[in-house]
């Protein structure tokens, strides 16, 4: 399993590397605070990093906050079942 885990992330690296070698163009960026010029496999990757980041979070909150109401609903249920 690990063999296989280890191919598939060199697999992803090796494809980055291509990525970022066929998209050397400068592309400039300009936020209106800031301006920023980054070869086009830089952006590209650095999109995707901080997508995959945000989804992440997302997912993360999202189970907390479930997780975080069904434990209310457990205690609520529990101290009415305990009381006569």
């Amino acid at each position: 399993m690990r063999l296989i885990a280890l191919l598939v992330i060199l697999l992803f690296v090796a494809a980055g590397v291509v990525l970022g070698a066929l998209n050397a163009d400068m592309v400039s960026y300009d936020f209106a605070v800031a301006r920023f010029a980054l070869p086009k496999g830089a952006a590209l990757l650095g999109a995707v990093v901080i997508g995959w980041l945000l989804g992440g979070l997302t997912a993360w909150l999202g189970v907390q906050w479930r997780h975080r109401r069904s434990r209310r609903a457990l205690l609520k249920s529990r101290d009415s079942a305990a009381t006569p």
